[in-house]
């Protein structure tokens, strides 16, 4: 059955070259308006929606970004692969 077996790695070559996942993000510095890949962004998870957010380096002026991550923006970007860090209370 060496014809199924071409077939299935014929499948697997497809799945290599599936488009990555992309975010679309802004830059309140410059304004610059852009598609990241999930490598290019950080999400941070805290004890309360004010210490979660998500981070990443405007491709456009370099400027680092930080912007609050809702359950919504959480969910979305780790389904989308974004690394994440959990933070810990030092309470």
């Amino acid at each position: 059955m060496s014809g199924m077996g071409m077939t299935v790695a014929a499948a697997f070559a497809g799945m290599k070259s599936v488009t990555p996942v992309t975010f679309r993000a802004g830059c309140p510095d410059c304004r610059g308006r852009f598609e990241l890949t999930a490598n290019a962004l950080r999400l941070a998870i805290g004890a309360s929606s004010r210490t979660t957010f998500y981070s990443f380096t405007c491709p456009d002026c370099g400027a680092a970004v930080r912007k609050p991550a809702g359950e919504r923006i959480v969910e979305l970007l780790t389904g989308g692969g974004v690394r994440t860090l959990r933070l810990h209370s030092t309470l």
